[in-house]
């Protein structure tokens, strides 16, 4: 669901380091800041007569990169230890080093430096043009051509910034919430389910955690609990609410300083989109058509609930959705959720991408989780692996990936990719081989089953090794262009589009293997699943325009002070169908508000051009070497190289369009 990153991309500077920051954090982050500094002293101070491209702008990349690949795992700890004070000293690390990197473009000398070799006018190749390019536009965008009174204020907005983003996504990743119920009150809920749930006093536990809380809104019968575990879902993190209003007035007030109208303007300047009137306009264009799918999809599910009730005047609660989608899909296409999973336990699942994605991209893996101590690189829990990337005809390492697959109490309880370091060419010739890590909650297994995987999460999981591919086979020489290092309304193409494998015949027969039999998914449940797949599509895509309006509804007010519960119930009013929920806060855990911020638009705006790209693996097959080197070195390998548009016309051979989109939602005449 979701991309992070290092900070090495992001904002940029030092001056006002935390003293408790530094007492907290690993004296590793400490000395590689020191370090840094020192560098950067010494590529400000190179006489302008000598000043070239290689030890100002390279050197700059270099050191950006240097300090992401020294502290970017230690900061990544606050997602997934399992040790508090490992956590709490991540946190420490990373308030360290998002306040080094907040210094580094408030620096003047720094400035005139790069500045000085601007002017010069030098003859650049094109990914140094865009590296100096890039690099002044955001010198401009941290506040270089303020005063130095509102220069330092900005700078302070942004040290606090970092400080509350860390707190809203610790609140999430640490809330406790757990809901207690009896076996009555979770009838439907099957034994599978039930068996790897803790029991105290007869009483079932229920954690917040994806598969335990889906798996509830799918199969329990009984409304009531379904509709106490949504509220309780929709009330985690609760003191987030008073914590976004904070951070969203402080983006009003930074953004304001640097001149623009709004936070999403501001966030918009550097994407694809480039201005909110944009975004507007693209929700505007697709709401009228997704609003006539949603409509059939609540009548469809309306009468389900009426029918099984036997109420004819009964509403369609949105606590109620999963359970009769999942009914619908029983009883209307013969797909008993249950019964698929049992057709993909993980190993299948991870041997299949393995397998699908050697043959596309020519790249071989290896497991070397036994020698992760050699290579300096951590296991942080018993459940975490680590694979090394060839290319399968040259032989050469072309990156590393994590994978942590199953929820634990206090790790991030969504799905995200991380990029932990990235590639860099050094002057040597070296290559920095980047290295990254899929984090995710599925299905555990018990003692006496593997884990099996509803087929949502295996399209979850497609769709995070579409991050990790990004970031490990990428080509480029600058760290700033590593991997998914593009525009971030484009970031989630790749991703998006590695679903589409998920959803077609061939590949499913492929690696679906019962976990018993070894039986390949059988045409019964396939052919239901493909005719089911979109079944509720219309309100589903309408709650994506929620979230994605939402967004921009909290940072485009003119005054900055949000009262966010009141705007979300507001924009899901007008977004969705069913009938709002008080004190329901569906903000308070949604991450995606620090780091997403202005921009959760781009799952559907890059959806367009995911599904657009995609049109080439069904022309020339979707097991296609063709199909997949010429997408590996037009796309994955050129990272943020050049910019996406430009990279999209030149692998399509046109300008994108919207048609193969608008056939993926059910809004074209071709089913």
């Amino acid at each position: 669901m979701r991309l992070l990153s290092g900070k090495l991309f992001l904002i940029a500077l030092c001056a006002l380091t935390s003293v408790l920051a530094i007492a907290q954090a690993p004296q590793n982050v400490v000395d590689a800041l020191k370090a840094a500094d020192v560098s950067i002293d010494e590529i400000a101070a190179i006489p302008a007569d000598q000043r070239t491209f290689d030890n100002t702008l390279g050197a700059f990349d270099w050191v950006l990169a240097k300090v992401d690949i020294d502290t970017s795992l230690t900061v990544f700890m606050q997602f997934v230890s399992p040790n508090a004070e490992q956590r709490a000293s991540a946190r420490a690390a990373d308030e360290l080093v998002s306040e080094w990197f907040i210094g580094v473009t408030k620096r003047e000398d720094l400035y005139r430096a790069i500045k000085e070799f601007a002017d010069k006018k030098p003859g650049l190749e094109p990914d140094q043009q865009r590296l100096l390019d890039h690099t002044l536009r955001d010198y401009k965008r941290a506040g270089m051509m303020l005063t130095p009174e509102n220069r330092a204020r900005l700078q302070e907005i942004e040290v606090e910034l970092s400080k509350l983003s860390i707190e809203f996504e610790t609140n999430i990743a640490e809330d406790p919430t757990k809901l207690f119920f009896t076996k009555d009150e979770l009838k439907g809920v099957p034994e599978s389910v039930l068996g790897r749930l803790s029991q105290s006093r007869g009483l079932y536990m229920i954690g917040m955690d994806g598969p335990t809380y889906g798996a509830l809104q799918e199969h329990c019968e009984v409304a009531l609990t379904r509709q106490k575990a949504w509220m309780a879902h929709k009330r985690r993190a609760a003191k987030n609410v008073a914590l976004i209003e904070k951070i969203i007035k402080l983006r009003d007030e930074a953004s304001d300083l640097l001149g623009y109208a709004n936070r999403v303007d501001y966030e918009i300047e550097t994407r694809m989109a480039e201005n909110s009137k944009a975004v507007a306009e693209f929700y505007a264009g697709l709401r009228p058509l997704v609003r006539k799918k949603a409509i059939q999809d609540m009548a469809e599910f309306t009468a389900a609930k009426r029918s099984h009730l036997g109420d004819y005047s009964a509403r369609l609660n949105i606590w109620d959705y999963s359970f009769y989608k999942n009914k619908l899909l029983k009883e209307r296409y013969a797909v008993d959720s249950e019964k698929v999973a049992e057709f993909f336990p993980m190993e299948a699942v991870v041997k299949g991408l393995f397998d699908i994605t050697s043959q596309l991209y020519g790249i071989e893996y290896r497991d070397v989780t036994a020698s992760a101590k050699d290579l300096g690189l951590p296991l942080w829990h018993e459940d975490v692996r680590l694979y090394e990337i060839y290319d399968t005809a040259t032989k050469e390492l072309l990156g590393r990936m994590y994978t942590d697959l199953y929820p634990r109490d206090n790790k991030y309880n969504h799905a995200a990719c991380w990029g932990l370091q990235p590639r860099r060419v050094l002057p040597n010739g070296t290559v920095q081989k980047p290295l990254t890590a899929l984090v995710c909650n599925f299905t555990k297994p018990t003692a006496d089953r593997p884990s099996l995987l509803p087929h949502d999460e295996v399209e979850t999981f497609f769709h995070e090794f579409g991050h990790g591919l990004h970031n490990v086979l990428t080509q480029v020489r600058y760290a700033s262009f590593s991997g998914a290092s593009v525009e971030r309304d484009f970031v989630e193409a790749p991703s998006q589009m590695m679903e589409n494998w998920v959803w077609n015949k061939e590949v499913l027969a492929k690696f679906s293997r019962h976990y018993q039999t070894g039986a390949a998914l059988p045409d019964t449940l396939l052919d239901g699943m493909l005719k089911a797949r979109r079944l509720g599509s219309g309100i589903e895509t309408e709650f994506q325009f929620f979230l994605g309006q939402m967004d921009q509804a909290f940072h485009t007010n003119p005054t900055g002070s949000v009262d966010t519960t009141a705007t979300m119930m507001d924009v899901f009013s007008t977004t969705m169908l069913y009938e709002p929920v008080p004190l329901s806060f569906y903000h308070a855990s949604f991450g995606h508000l620090t780091g997403y911020q202005g921009a959760y638009y781009g799952y559907m705006w890059s959806l367009v051009y995911a599904q657009d790209m995609f049109q080439r693996f069904e022309e020339l097959g979707v097991l296609s070497p063709e199909a997949g080197k010429y997408y590996r070195d037009k796309v994955l390998g050129r990272g943020g190289s050049m910019d996406a548009i430009a990279m999209l016309v030149d692998y399509l051979g046109r300008e994108p369009k919207m048609d193969a989109f608008l056939k993926h939602l059910g809004l074209s005449g071709d089913k």
